[in-house]
């Protein structure tokens, strides 16, 4: 068949699955818009600003495990996308923007609303292209999305000028496959040998301890992380973005690590004699000063980025790979150990905290309210089972501590880059994606001004986020 470049796009787009695009629309992208449009099957959401299209692509991405897809004219509009890319890069979210330019003849030309896109974003994602023709299209969007969520996932951005937009050609259907042959390559196997030296370090522990990053999200590995744990009997504490990868009612969930932590978690990782780190990255939020972090400790680190071992902190043994793979190599060679001691030891701190903090703000007879209450109360008439969507600062702080979680994917926070003004367009986007599901944005006055031009977008597209400010 016959179709311009923009249709290729959208045809391109369904066969990669995308059912939503958030965007705002601009003169030099006008004609993708046309080809959305003239099908029925994906949905636009027509976001106020493009800072809250790319959010709103970031909380659909994290809350589903799909890839995001946000559009934005030339110049202004794609620059307006910078900080949600930024967000998406430092959090490891598979988001593709799609960016008009100007026709290919006049790149260089400062002509009207041009803006490199390919040189201001090399650094903030993974990917970055210029598409100058029709006839480029197909395998850059099959590429784009392999590489977005391929490995450790990460935004793509893909700059498409006017003449490609509107360029016609023969269009014979869409084979991802044959695009991406040369992105196919094979991911290391698992070292065997290695998964049974984790596997024994763990066994021989008197005090081991999990701590479970934002990587087990991302792999999917909320299964073997639970059965690992159970088979060894090991407690699990997560980081902030590793939060609702293992329900909090579990038995060996033992709290949040770091600066904004629980007690009991915090202090047992200056205690533990081996720590299993799984997708984390040791930040500086979670470790303090490295030189006394986990003094005790044998450190196992898992990660999909060989990068990160021994970035902040020098490791005993690393494993690289897929956080699910390389757990379920491990499990088989775990050995259940009662640990009396360690989880006594768990359970006085988690008391000690609960009476000097927790009980006095929960249960408080005062007249005001305190946001743990306001936070454990929504999370409790949601039956722990919403998604909630925090912005940056106290709210997300109280909402990290007093929320409570039945299902994965449950949290979409921002982490890395700390984006005041991610809340409300993320949540959007999480209930795009999560339709049958309570999605609950939990936000400060601040950072609620910063997109708050974004409830035009819920009152307009009739979206059902539940807002607490």
């Amino acid at each position: 068949m016959v179709l311009n470049g923009s249709q290729i796009i959208i045809e391109c787009l369904k066969e990669q699955g995308v059912d939503t695009v958030f965007g705002y629309p601009g003169g030099a992208i006008l004609n993708v818009y046309d080809a959305i449009y003239q099908q029925n099957q994906i949905k636009h959401v027509l976001t106020s600003h493009e800072q809250g299209a790319s959010h709103a692509a970031d909380g659909y991405a994290r809350s589903t495990g799909k890839v995001g897809v946000c559009v934005a004219t030339s110049g202004p509009g794609a620059t307006n996308f910078i900080t949600g890319i930024a967000d998406a890069m430092m959090d490891s979210t598979p988001i593709v923007c799609i960016t008009a330019q100007v026709n290919a003849d006049k790149l260089g030309t400062d002509f009207f609303q041009e803006a490199d896109m390919i040189g201001i974003t090399i650094p903030i994602t993974k990917w970055s292209y210029l598409i100058t023709k029709a006839s480029e299209i197909p395998q850059v969007i099959a590429r784009a999305f392999a590489i977005a969520k391929g490995g450790k996932p990460g935004p793509v951005v893909l700059s498409l000028t006017k003449n490609a937009q509107v360029e016609i050609m023969e269009y014979s259907g869409y084979n991802r496959s044959q695009y991406i042959k040369d992105l196919a390559k094979s991911s290391n196997p698992i070292d065997s040998q290695k998964t049974q030296k984790a596997a024994q370090l763990l066994n021989s522990a008197q005090k081991p301890l999990i701590i479970a990053g934002h990587g087990i999200t991302l792999s999917g590995a909320e299964e073997e992380l639970k059965t690992l744990a159970e088979k060894g009997n090991i407690p699990v504490a997560n980081t902030l973005m590793g939060i609702s990868c293992i329900p909090s009612e579990h038995p060996l969930y033992v709290g949040k690590v770091g600066m904004h932590g629980n007690i009991a978690p915090n202090a047992m990782t200056q205690q533990a004699d081996v720590i299993l780190a799984v997708g984390m990255r040791f930040s500086d939020r979670v470790t303090g000063e490295v030189e006394g972090y986990a003094p005790n400790a044998k450190i196992i680190h898992i990660d999909i980025e060989e990068t990160e071992i021994n970035k902040n902190v020098k490791v005993d043994l690393p494993l690289v790979g897929n956080a699910k793979d390389v757990l379920a190599g491990i499990i088989p060679y775990i050995k259940y150990s009662q640990r009396e001691e360690w989880f006594k030891y768990e359970e006085e701190l988690a008391s000690k905290e609960y009476e000097m903090i927790i009980r006095p703000k929960l249960l408080s007879e005062k007249e005001e309210i305190f946001m743990g209450q306001v936070v454990d109360s929504i999370s409790r008439n949601a039956n722990h089972s919403a998604v909630i969507v925090t912005d940056v600062g106290q709210n997300q702080m109280f909402s990290a501590r007093y929320a409570k979680f039945r299902k994965n994917r449950s949290w979409v926070t921002s982490g890395g880059l700390g984006t005041m003004g991610f809340g409300l367009p993320a949540a959007i986007g999480a209930k795009m994606g999560n339709k049958d599901r309570d999605v609950i944005a939990i936000v400060g006055d601040g950072g609620f001004q910063m997109n708050i031009q974004e409830l035009g977008t819920i009152m307009q597209s009739k979206i059902g986020v539940k807002i607490v400010l």
